[in-house]
């Protein structure tokens, strides 16, 4: 058990456990073009950006009845698995969530994707069982950059936003997190560092890798005292 100023964890899915945004980016070309619908490249940045899958099906394809939301829906969802037999993790994210058992936080999972991939993606990457909760684009009305999955998130783990910490790889996914008045923890380097700390992250690392929680909590206090706030708010 751990006594610090957090009570529990909520990951990002793409881009902080699973390294999927090759994948993403490949399956909705596929997908696309199987619909009679040619992108470029960064016709696809867009998808990278925490969107849900409604939202981006829109966008690429204009309005659409919530039947044609879930068809398509699926059909992108077995591209995707096609592309990904074998899910990569993001390197060090397994042994993170992994050293995170005995600690005592409660560790949940916010992502955009839908729940079906989501969990399918979780359970190859044989973590599922880490997490108590998970939380998709389908739970919410409003998808990052709205604070609503992060306010859902710590809703539903019962833990005071302030003592919940959002790990983001994604700007929109910061100011998620941040609006929910959640601290944030982001997964970036080089420029992107630069972009998730003027986002609003309280710590920027450049992987998980060998990443203890004792540096989280030595991060967030460094932070707090920089901004003059109390450090040990009560949980």
């Amino acid at each position: 058990m751990r006594d610090g100023i957090l009570r529990g964890i909520v990951f990002d899915l793409d881009g902080v456990i699973v390294d999927s945004h090759p994948i993403h980016k490949r399956a909705w070309r596929a997908f696309l073009a199987s619909v009679g619908r040619e992108v470029s490249e960064s016709d696809l940045d867009f998808i990278l950006e925490g969107r849900r899958r409604q939202e981006i099906l829109v966008l690429f394809l204009g309005d659409l009845s919530e039947s044609e939301v879930w068809d398509y829906g699926d059909l992108k969802d077995e591209f995707f698995r096609q592309f990904s037999a074998a899910p990569e993790p993001v390197t060090g994210s397994i042994e993170f969530i992994n050293s995170l058992e005995n600690t005592g936080l409660r560790l949940a999972v916010a992502t955009s994707a839908s729940r079906q991939r989501a969990r399918w993606t979780l359970e190859q990457l044989r973590i599922m069982h880490h997490f108590e909760l998970l939380v998709t684009g389908e739970d919410v009305a409003q998808c990052k950059p709205d604070p609503a999955i992060y306010k859902l998130a710590a809703q539903r783990l019962s833990i005071a936003p302030q003592c919940v910490l959002g790990i983001e790889d994604s700007v929109c996914g910061v100011r998620s997190a941040k609006a929910a008045g959640l601290r944030c923890l982001g997964v970036g380097f080089g420029k992107s560092a630069c972009q998730l700390l003027a986002a609003g992250a309280d710590c920027v690392f450049a992987n998980l890798a060998g990443l203890t929680m004792r540096q989280v909590d030595e991060a967030l206090r460094a932070y707090a005292l920089a901004k003059a706030i109390p450090a040990d708010p009560l949980c």
